[in-house]
Parts: structure tokens; sequence; C-alpha cells
């Protein structure tokens, strides 16, 4: 199948491309950065997923990921608007089988920094919007909403042993996901699945389940 992801040079849309790609799919994949996937299956465009004007002119899409994001950069326009755009163009057509969007456990809590979790929030309602507008041609459309990631972005708390053990405190099964068990979960949503629809995908260790009950022993 022909997939597009956005993000793919480092963290998980990196991970989501490598996986397509080990199951011989055609990959596309847009970044601002330069390409960090040498594969004969795999383009990479370079270009801002806010340029509108200059993105790549690509037809008949089987699967799109929506992975580029940021935290305290122009959240909503880069995580929400962005995605939107780039759905626009590319998914709600006859023929796109899958559409995914990577959200956040904080769009589901509202724990973290307050533009990154509207922009998160926003995203996981225009989720269900897609999926009632592309079932008519029998198609998908899910938001994958991770917690903690082992990325290169969340490197500095992962290397603050004291904000670590906080951490690991909120989180039952005590550790992050790594970005090859987030692209498992897209592959699985896109490739895989054919009847589960707009629906939000909470995957975050059940740290949102964490309630501090206290009582005396």
């Amino acid at each position: 199948m022909k997939v597009l992801i956005t993000g793919t040079s480092q963290g998980i849309g990196r991970a989501i491309a490598e996986r397509f790609l080990a199951e011989n799919h055609e990959v596309h994949g847009i970044d601002r950065q330069e390409a960090s996937i040498e594969h004969e299956n795999y383009t990479h465009y370079v270009c801002d997923v806010r340029d509108y004007e200059h993105l790549p002119e690509l037809s008949d899409i089987d699967i799109l990921i929506n992975n580029a994001g940021t935290q305290n950069e122009d959240d909503i326009d880069i995580n929400l608007k962005a995605l939107i755009r780039i759905t626009e163009k590319y998914a709600i057509r006859p023929g796109i089988r899958s559409v995914l969007n990577i959200g956040s456990a904080s769009g589901h809590t509202g724990s973290e920094f307050p533009e990154y979790c509207a922009s998160k929030g926003g995203v996981l309602a225009y989720t269900k919007n897609v999926a009632i507008r592309i079932a008519p041609f029998g198609a998908t459309c899910n938001s994958l909403d991770p917690g903690g990631v082992l990325t290169e972005l969340n490197q500095c708390v992962i290397d603050d042993p004291e904000l670590w053990q906080q951490i690991m405190d909120e989180t039952p099964l005590k550790k992050w996901a790594t970005t090859e068990e987030i692209a498992q979960w897209a592959y699985f949503l896109t490739v895989v699945n054919t009847f589960c629809t707009g629906q939000n995908i909470l995957v975050d260790g059940g740290e949102s389940i964490n309630y501090h009950f206290v009582w005396k022993d």
C-alpha cells in the first residue's frame, strides 16, 4: 500500500515508517528535516507541514498517518491546523483506506502545557469528524494517543533520575513505551483493523487511571 507519514525524521514517525517499510509498503515521508531513512521504497520530502503551497502532490494515498507535532512551538498551528489541512488534501476521497492521527494522553487529561493540550484535544475531536466523513468510502480514522514514549525529545526527563522516579511513580506499568511499540499500534490500527473507527486509543502505561487513593493502613 501507499503510505504517507508526516514527521519521519526521528522518534515515533521514523519508527512507524520503518515498520511499514519492513512490511514492504511504499512509504512517503514529510518532514522539515532531512531524511534519516534510506530505503528503496521510501521517498522523503523536506517541507514544513504548515507550508501548504509546497506540500508534495501525491495521489492515491491508501493510508495517511499524521504524526508531525511539536511542544511549545506554535502547537495549534502545527499539531492541529496543519494536521487538518493535510488530511483534507490527501485523505477525504474515495480510495482512502485509513487515517491515523497521533494524539496524546494530554488531550484526554489536560495535564500538560495549555496550548499543547488544546491542540491535542482538537485532534481527538477532528478524528471523529473525519471518521464520519470517510466511512462511506469504507475507511477508518482513529487517533493513537501515547503517554510517555522513549524519544530523543523526552531525553531531558529520561536522563534526570529525580524526575524519572516521579514519572514512574505516576505510571502503573513502571515504564514508558518504545517507539517500536507505538509503531506496532499504528500498523495495527491502519492495516489490520477494518472496523474500529472514530476512536481515541489511549496508550499510556496506565498513567491516566492512577487515582491516588489514600486511606489508613
